[in-house]
């Protein structure tokens, strides 16, 4: 099979909108949880002149991934950036520990974390903050049960305190089209000036934090095509297999050591960045 008609066979993840994105993933029977018509909606975007949306941005699907009971959490990128405030966030929070309290139950419910977001929303700034804390907090405690499976799949990219969530997950899946870091491109820039981190040249920020980069860095787990089977196959892989035997975030000290190599007073190449974090964790 040539290139141009695997690419036509194919079905498109990153094109598809958040609830989508989650129906893609699930088995037939799922119900959605505070779906639009709950209509509860940011108290505080028109306080600002902005149109809020009914679900703020986050769908919360509860149902099954061959016969595993699981949660699939999406943020749709188009709303505002994918940005979490107190609303989208107190979802995410409440169906992860919810999740945990079906486990302590002896239902073995995973979740699945559709993460296109460029973090905190700054018009509702410590509201968003005090969420991804909450976020955080159930991740943690809910892979000790079952998987926590994150996947970044389109350009919006995965920054911010999300970025944190991110790499609590238990697995994590990218796309080429996918990044993953801790501050946006346009952050950096602003910060520390376009000479270190030119937001516009975007050959170099896919080199640095793209799902390829990422994944030959060891700090992802899996590297996929965009393809809505592919990750749902990836999905089901890591469900399967059930928790790691050590999560990524509690070998912090190996990574601390590796960061502690790097010399800032040069920019970091892309294959200095594989050649950093070769090795076996300790």
């Amino acid at each position: 099979m040539t290139d141009i008609q695997d690419l036509l066979q194919r079905s498109s993840f990153i094109e598809l909108s958040a609830r989508q994105r989650a129906q893609s993933l699930l088995d037939l029977r799922y119900r959605e949880l505070v779906d639009p018509f709950d209509r509860i909606t940011s108290p505080w975007l028109p306080k600002q002149n902005i149109v809020p949306q009914a679900d703020d941005g986050v769908v919360v699907i509860k149902g099954t991934i061959q016969k595993q009971p699981v949660v699939v959490i999406a943020i749709e990128g188009a709303f505002q950036g994918g940005s979490l405030g107190e609303v989208g966030g107190a979802k995410i929070a409440g169906a992860l520990e919810l999740a945990i309290e079906d486990n302590r139950k002896g239902i073995p419910t995973a979740a699945v974390l559709l993460l296109e977001t460029g973090g905190v929303r700054l018009q509702e700034a410590n509201l968003g903050l005090a969420a991804i804390a909450e976020i955080h907090a159930a991740i943690v405690e809910l892979r000790q049960y079952q998987p926590v499976i994150g996947i970044v799949a389109g350009s919006v990219g995965c920054f911010g305190g999300m970025s944190i969530a991110a790499g609590l997950c238990s697995y994590l899946i990218l796309t080429q089209e996918g990044r993953l870091g801790l501050n946006g491109p346009q952050v950096i820039e602003q910060e520390a000036g376009v000479q270190e981190y030119d937001a516009k040249d975007r050959p170099f920020i896919w080199s640095i934090t793209g799902g390829a980069q990422r994944f030959a860095s060891g700090l992802v787990d899996a590297f996929v095509e965009d393809d809505v089977e592919q990750i749902h196959q990836q999905v089901q892989q890591f469900l399967s297999g059930g928790c790691p035997a050590q999560p990524r975030s509690s070998r912090y000290a190996w990574f601390l050591e590796k960061m502690a190599q790097v010399d800032t007073r040069e920019q970091i190449s892309p294959s200095a960045v594989q050649q950093l974090y070769q090795g076996e964790f300790a």
